[in-house]
């Protein structure tokens, strides 16, 4: 028989009870805490758990937040479902100020942090109005992103703190950043392998796959390559040290360093980052992102853009190489193997890419190849989906009226359609965020399959040993970041121990 979360405001029967979930919110009820899970074992269970404790006791309302639209509705859909109670809100930009006014006053709201950032900012709604405070994908408290903001206007606040996540960042600063910001007390994690985890997982089989580029592509990547020496051969002219092995983050990094101290050096600098942004796009997605990037670049008309587009030899050619290659329906080797690996696992596939162009192709292809697909994007600029229509395509998904989703990152966090079968990864990521998010969109009720595209001698292969570092890195910094908590609580200890005796 199955046993199923008794609590106040909880629908009975709803939430099957699982020990770990049971202790982990026990630990999130005390004090302030991120709870680290892997994807699909019940972070949203619980957080209703939480909820309802802190419901029950009257003084004042929940605030989930996330970080997609798509995410809140997924959200709100299910506090809904499993709350007996009737004033949950969701709220977003899309609102009036007149009615998000009157949904703030619920008892539970569910929202994006960017809508509940400016709206305490107007007034609207103030921190004391509420008892606990959720931060879904809480990796996402680092520098100016609007869980920051909505963390420096809690900082007087009593009400509790819950941040959720499948993994904290591989860097030790960021974590230590989530935690100061939020005032964490404790870290409350579980791996796959923890003993009261393991018999609610599913196994997830990873197969990388290298592919080559067709020899146009070779051609244009040459060129491009020869473009991009040019350049940093001239800032190290100009003075300016950079490793022998070149890299677009630390050209990004020295900017403000040229821009204050060494202006001779803001052409090739800037000239040069566009150039390795082009290479990416080429190397990694293709010819018609790469030629929609450089249509954007050109038109933006910056420092060093006439030059690069109408004067550099190697970057020209390459230009008009790709245009020739585009009208002879070349665009990259892994579009062809995309529709081989669709073939061999039946069902539901999402395919990941981090660029909108990178989507189109790969849906354009896909429609052509006899395949039913569907986009999901963010909002941002005009070609992007509403809120509606990304929940309309989801749902879509989840029916099977598509066999394949198409998403950028909108996709990678908290969707959860259990059925999905593959993930396939048509770029790879430097982000160990990223990559688990992405992973975990499968081996939900069943073995999932995840295949990662890569493109032999690119940045792709880069991305493979930097993302395989970070992953590591990761796994460890739930128990570094409960070392350093402990540590703190120690201090505190001793000193008010102190202060007894003055």
């Amino acid at each position: 028989m199955t046993p199923y979360l008794e609590k106040k405001y909880v629908q009975k029967n709803s939430i099957e009870r699982r020990d770990y979930q049971v202790n982990l919110a026990t630990q999130a009820i005390k004090e302030n805490c991120i709870v680290v899970l892997p994807t699909g074992l019940g972070k949203t269970a619980i957080a209703l758990h939480v909820m309802a404790e802190y419901l029950s006791k009257g003084t004042g309302g929940v605030l989930f937040l996330a970080p997609t639209r798509v995410l809140v509705n997924q959200h709100y859909e299910f506090l809904k479902n499993n709350l007996t109670l009737d004033d949950i809100s969701l709220i977003t930009g899309e609102d009036t100020i007149q009615k998000r006014t009157k949904l703030w006053n619920n008892s539970v709201i569910c929202a994006t942090p960017e809508i509940a950032r400016n709206d305490l900012d107007r007034g609207i709604v103030t921190p004391e109005q509420f008892t606990l405070v959720i931060f879904d994908e809480v990796h996402r408290t680092v520098g100016d992103y609007a869980y920051s903001g909505i963390a420096q206007r809690f900082e007087d606040s009593s009400a509790r703190i819950l941040g959720m996540t499948a993994t904290l960042p591989s860097e030790k600063e960021k974590a230590t950043e989530i935690l100061t910001r939020l005032k964490i007390a404790s870290v409350a994690e579980r791996t796959e392998d923890s003993l009261d985890v393991k018999p609610y997982t599913q196994e997830t089989n990873t197969e990388w796959i290298n592919v080559e580029l067709p020899d146009e592509l070779k051609a244009i990547q040459t060129l491009l390559k020869s473009s991009l020496d040019q350049r940093y051969d001239t800032l190290r002219e100009n003075g300016i040290k950079l490793a022998s092995q070149q890299s677009l983050s630390a050209l990004l990094r020295i900017r403000q360093f040229v821009l204050n101290t060494n202006r001779r050096s803001a052409k090739p600098l800037f000239t040069a980052i566009r150039i390795h942004y082009a290479l990416t796009m080429l190397e990694v997605h293709g010819i018609t992102p790469f030629l929609k990037f450089c249509a954007r670049a050109q038109a933006k008309k910056g420092i060093g853009v006439k030059e690069l587009f109408e004067v550099d030899p190697n970057f020209t050619r390459a230009v008009s190489l790709a245009k020739d290659a585009q009208s002879k329906g070349i665009e990259h080797s892994k579009i062809p193997k995309l529709k081989e690996i669709l073939d061999s696992v039946p069902g539901k596939a999402l395919i990941f890419t981090s660029y909108r162009d990178s989507v189109d192709l790969i849906y354009n292809k896909l429609i052509e190849m006899g395949v039913s697909a569907g986009i999901l994007i963010g909002k941002a600029g005009d070609a992007g989906l509403k809120q509606k229509k990304q929940i309309e395509t989801v749902q879509k998904f989840r029916d099977g009226i598509f066999q394949v989703l198409v998403a950028t990152r909108v996709g990678e966090e908290g969707l959860d359609i259990a059925e999905v079968n593959q993930v396939i990864f048509y770029d790879n990521v430097p982000s160990s965020i990223r990559f688990i998010q992405r992973r975990g969109r499968t081996g939900r009720k069943d073995t999932g399959k995840l295949v990662v595209l890569i493109a032999k001698n690119t940045i792709d292969e880069t991305y493979y040993w930097i993302g395989k570092r970070k992953i590591t890195a990761s796994k460890g910094m739930g128990k570094k970041m409960t070392k350093i908590l402990e540590k703190n609580k120690e201090i505190e200890s001793k000193k008010e121990g102190l202060d007894a005796f003055i």
